[in-house]
Parts: structure tokens; C-alpha cells; sequence
């Protein structure tokens, strides 16, 4: 399942991808997934086992997204994270991989003490 999808959308009120192919079949990858899977060096390091854990990105959406050449795309995040080349292979990957890539995302975060939610900073928040 490699091949290059015929469509891609960005669904921004459910923050998902979805890819479209010829066959009919179709995932919607979250954009919190995207973003915390990137294939970029700042997510993946730059060896095995150097992955760094990317915390706070459950309301994280894409900006934009770019044609690389015939094989992937580069997506642009509202972060500002936009290092990641994302092959057909690495989104079907995850596509059809999610739940797996879920539940070692929030073991890990609960290994780390982290949230998915993005962090509260002075002045942002007040009781009601």
C-alpha cells in the first residue's frame, strides 16, 4: 500500500488527513499523530532509539501541505514544524498502523510524566 494516493485532504474541524487511493480504500490520520511521527530528525534523532518525545501537540493542526516530487509530501504544521518528508510508504504505515503508534505514544508520555495537552503558560488561564 505504498502507492500514492489520488487525493489528500485536510480536514481542519476534526484535525485529520485523509488519503484517498484508486482502489477505493481510504485513511484519515490525525494531525496530533502526524506531528508526534514526523519522519524529521527533530522527531526521529538521528540514530536508533534516539526518537525525542514530542509533548503538548493534542490541538496541533496543518497549514500546509507540499508535493515532494512524486513520492511524499512535506507537511507544514501550526507549530512551526515543517522538517517532515512524508513518504506514501511512512503514511500508509501509519494509517494502517494507528493504534499501535497510540498506545506507544501515551506509554510513553505516561513513562515521561507528559501530556498530550499543550502547556498553560502565566497569564493564559483564569478561574471562572
Amino acid at each position: 500500500m505504498a502507492d500514492a494516493p489520488t487525493d489528500i485532504l485536510m480536514h481542519r474541524k476534526t484535525r485529520s488527513l485523509e488519503l484517498r487511493y484508486a482502489d477505493g480504500r481510504r485513511l484519515d490520520i490525525p494531525a496530533e499523530l502526524l506531528r508526534v511521527y514526523s519522519p524529521s530528525a527533530e522527531v526521529r534523532g538521528h540514530g536508533e532509539g534516539q526518537r525525542i518525545l514530542q509533548t503538548g501537540k493534542k490541538y496541533v493542526t496543518i497549514n500546509a501541505i507540499e508535493a515532494v516530487g512524486n513520492y511524499a509530501i512535506r507537511l507544514v504544521f501550526d507549530d512551526g514544524h515543517d522538517s517532515g518528508i512524508y513518504t506514501w510508504r511512512h503514511l500508509a504505515d501509519l494509517g494502517r498502523n494507528q493504534e499501535r503508534y497510540w498506545a506507544d505514544y501515551e506509554r510513553d508520555l505516561k513513562q515521561a510524566n507528559a501530556s498530550r495537552l499543550p502547556p498553560i503558560g502565566v497569564g493564559q488561564w483564569s478561574p471562572s
